[in-house]
């Protein structure tokens, strides 16, 4: 057998302790940790071939389980097909099922853990794997995947990177470093980014790009790159966060050159605030003083600066210059006021604006107005929200995203205030909620800005074309 793809040392070091556990029948517990991109799949993979290999005479299963089926079951699939015709078997191996590749009479058996397979009545005779076991329910593991190693007293291999500390790759962990104290018998394995740049120049610069990009404290980071778990401290920026915020440019009204480019972020009121209410003849600064928990209309208006971009990554600096912001407003009061904004005075090359809910008017009548190519309508969702969220840290971390001088405004005043009030709270599945607490006030300011950031990482600045 000829596997072309070549394992490295720390690799090499898995596989075989694992091939140890798997052959002696010790049934151990293995729990791995390698940075992102630093080879758990190709390990796998080949550790799939060899067990294949081993077992294609006697027989047997082993089963692989990963958080959702696509992609990340189709993708385990695809690379174990390439690694057996790399190592000779084209022709020998057969897929069954649609979720089954054998060779001879073992095979490995592909399934979901997001709740919608049915694996009942499965055995694990060679091996259980559990790809991504932070994203994999702790309770579904431990009802549906858990015993089908139990009567064979099979291997157990669990792959990921951490997350926090309820997860069940984490909780493996501890008990294998546990067990690990009273027997000496190695069970978990972790090497962060550093110890795969070791063997990998090229892993090693992309890593430094993405440090660059995300910054160090960036949760995602901390978790796939440096394999630390993620702390909630309650605050989403540190005080030395918001201290790169304070940029030293000016607020404007207006563009200072046509060449200049400017983007957008629009987070609209909801529903309550766009309907009138018992002071509806209040509006603005009087209604805010009258109903304090009263949501608002904020426009972040941003310009890009591409003789300050990052030499790593290209992304430009984003300069805030300037705010809206109104209450107690109907969205229809605002459709006009917006475009000549947005259009007329600011020529924004690009919009994102909140299209959740009532929004999704607001949005269609600019989309008709400044064009598709200019608008881009964001729905909040929990994922789409998460991104927003980590795209933001990055643009903070990375030293990016400034706001003009403080100019004793009100708006500066209320953009700060959320700032320093603003929560981060880690959830399951790598996601990120954020937001102001209802007692602390509103997060419009907040998501405002961080929708010009994605306003800005969304923009493709065009580049001249000349004839040869």
């Amino acid at each position: 057998m000829a596997v072309t793809q070549k394992l490295r040392p720390y690799q090499i070091e898995i596989g075989r302790a694992v091939l140890n556990s798997v052959l002696a029948s010790k049934g151990l517990p293995v729990s791995v940790e390698i940075a992102r991109q630093g080879g758990k799949n190709e390990l796998s993979a080949q550790l799939e071939v060899l067990l294949l290999t081993l077992f294609m005479g006697k027989g047997g299963y082993i089963v692989k389980c990963s958080p959702t089926f696509r992609p990340q079951t189709i993708t385990s699939m695809l690379r174990l097909k390439e690694r057996l015709d790399d190592a000779g078997y084209a022709g020998h191996w057969r897929s069954e099922q649609g979720y089954i590749l054998r060779l001879g009479k073992a095979a490995v058996a592909f399934y979901s853990a997001d709740g919608s397979a049915q694996v009942v009545g499965a055995t694990a005779g060679i091996m259980l794997e559990v790809d991504e076991a932070q994203d994999v329910k702790l309770e579904r593991y431990s009802k549906d995947f858990r015993p089908m190693a139990s009567s064979t007293n099979a291997t157990t291999v669990l792959y990921g990177t951490p997350w926090d500390d309820g997860t069940l790759l984490e909780q493996v962990k501890q008990t294998n470093l546990e067990l690990e104290q009273k027997d000496g018998v190695r069970r978990h394995f972790r090497y962060d980014w550093r110890e795969v740049a070791a063997h990998s120049p090229s892993y090693a610069r992309f890593v430094e790009g993405e440090r660059q990009r995300l910054g160090e404290s960036h949760p995602l980071f901390q978790t796939q790159y440096c394999l630390n778990l993620v702390r909630d401290s309650g605050g989403l920026l540190s005080a030395e966060q918001r201290a790169t915020l304070q940029g030293r440019h000016h607020r404007r009204r207006g563009p200072s050159s046509r060449d200049e480019i400017y983007v957008a972020g629009v987070d609209l009121a909801g529903e309550l605030a766009a309907n009138s209410g018992a002071k509806e003849a209040l509006q603005d600064d009087a209604l805010r003083r009258a109903l304090p928990r009263k949501d608002s209309t904020v426009v972040t208006i941003a310009r890009l600066d591409y003789s300050n971009a990052s030499p790593v990554t290209g992304e430009p600096s984003v300069e805030i210059v300037e705010h809206y912001w109104w209450t107690g407003r109907p969205h229809h009061e605002l459709l006009g006021q917006l475009a000549r904004l947005l259009k007329d005075v600011w020529g924004c090359r690009r919009v994102v604006i909140d299209a959740t809910g009532l929004g999704a008017g607001v949005s269609s009548f600019l989309l008709k107005v400044l064009g598709s190519a200019t608008v881009t309508p964001f729905v909040f969702t929990t994922q789409s929200k998460s991104r927003l969220g980590f795209e933001f840290l990055a643009a903070v971390n990375s030293c990016r995203l400034s706001v003009y001088i403080g100019d004793g405004s009100v708006e500066w005043q209320e953009f700060w205030r959320q700032m320093e009030r603003a929560k981060g709270v880690y959830r399951p599945n790598r996601t990120l909620n954020f937001f102001v607490e209802e007692h602390d006030g509103h997060d419009d300011f907040l998501m405002s800005a961080a929708l010009a950031v994605e306003a800005a990482s969304t923009y493709a600045p065009r580049t001249a074309r000349g004839r040869s």
